[in-house]
């Protein structure tokens, strides 16, 4: 599998667990353009092989078997609102995370933050521009995400309008 280490350390030999599909396996080799490498660490680019013969998608994660997101459709965020057009509830928008590309709902907005005086406005029910609030998502399909403090990689998204392609919000994972 190639891709981009997103955290930790990886050695071949080391036991790592594929998600989605709960797979584990051992990583075999480690390469980089420039050839094998004992260790690969973020933000590496690297193809790691490994000593099992595993389907493998765009999008898959490999990670350390005690150390991994949850596989979740529910997903928690802080988003700052990038588009003229409000954010409304039950807007459906495509989503993308790391390489994974779904398609999600934004079922609540528990809060509108004002950046200026903190306050919590519990009553708002959109995002205008530039306005950031705290909303539950519903996506199509499980999306392996840390919190982003953890790691904001994987911690992190962007919403896309798809009539328009727009990038509408950027999301924080909580």
């Amino acid at each position: 599998m190639a891709g981009q280490v997103a955290g930790g350390v990886f050695r071949p030999g080391d036991e790592v667990l594929i998600l989605p599909s709960g797979l584990s396996t051992t990583i075999a080799a480690i390469d980089t353009f420039d050839g094998p490498v004992a260790e690969a660490f973020e933000p590496m680019a690297v193809t790691i092989r490994l000593t099992d013969d595993i389907d493998i998608s765009r999008g898959d994660m490999i990670c350390r078997p005690g150390n991994h997101p949850e596989p979740s459709q529910d997903i928690e965020a802080m988003v700052c609102w990038f588009a003229d057009a409000p954010m409304k509830l039950n807007g459906k928008y495509a989503l993308k995370h790391t390489t994974r590309e779904v398609r999600g709902v934004i079922k609540d907005l528990r809060y509108r933050l004002d950046v200026n005086t903190l306050h919590r406005d519990e009553e708002a029910t959109e995002l205008g521009l530039n306005e950031i609030g705290r909303v539950n998502l519903r996506t199509t399909a499980p999306l392996m995400a840390d919190e982003y403090r953890r790691n904001r990689t994987t911690g992190s998204f962007i919403l896309i309008d798809e009539a328009t392609n727009a990038t509408v919000g950027a999301g924080m994972v909580l």
